[in-house]
């Protein structure tokens, strides 16, 4: 297996990966997400594989074909009131084919990832995980990922 960046082939494959995130977010939270959905159109993905500050991330088989994605986003903030200026790799979404689960594919995605931040003198490495993702909170917690801060609700 190899992780390289992203290319609009890959398209296809990636659009099966996001429906598989939703549908985990959506067993675990059917009250906010619908399923079977993604989060990007083909023509979103497509602007989103082209630009550098949102880079995204495949592992592919030995065929190439993506069993695993990690999206990514560069973000810093500049002169905020309170925050410093560090410069941000947020992980928007990382999803591993639930027929590739088991393989190590998201611990080569996350090291390719953390790679690419160190590499790109990044301060950190930042993402969001649902408590309705009990694996993936166990997998990031496993990686070393720690909580910087924790968002809560209150259902009405």
């Amino acid at each position: 297996m190899n992780v390289r960046r992203a290319n609009v082939r890959d398209i296809p494959k990636i659009m099966d990966l996001l429906v598989q995130v939703d549908m985990v977010h959506h067993n675990g939270r059917p009250d906010i997400f619908k399923g079977p959905a993604t989060k990007y159109n083909e023509d979103e993905l497509r602007t989103i594989i082209n630009d550098d500050m949102t880079p995204v991330f495949v592992c592919t088989d030995d065929n190439d074909i993506p069993v695993g994605h990690a999206f990514c986003i560069h973000k810093q903030l500049y002169d905020d009131n309170v925050l410093t200026d560090i410069k941000t790799l947020y992980i928007d979404d990382i999803c591993v084919d639930k027929e590739a689960r088991g393989r190590h594919v998201g611990k080569m995605l996350y090291d390719h990832v953390m790679e690419y931040a160190r590499a790109g003198h990044f301060y950190n490495v930042t993402l969001n995980v649902w408590t309705c993702n009990p694996g993936a909170m166990k997998f990031y917690e496993a990686m070393g990922f720690k909580p910087q801060k924790i968002g809560m609700e209150q259902i009405l």
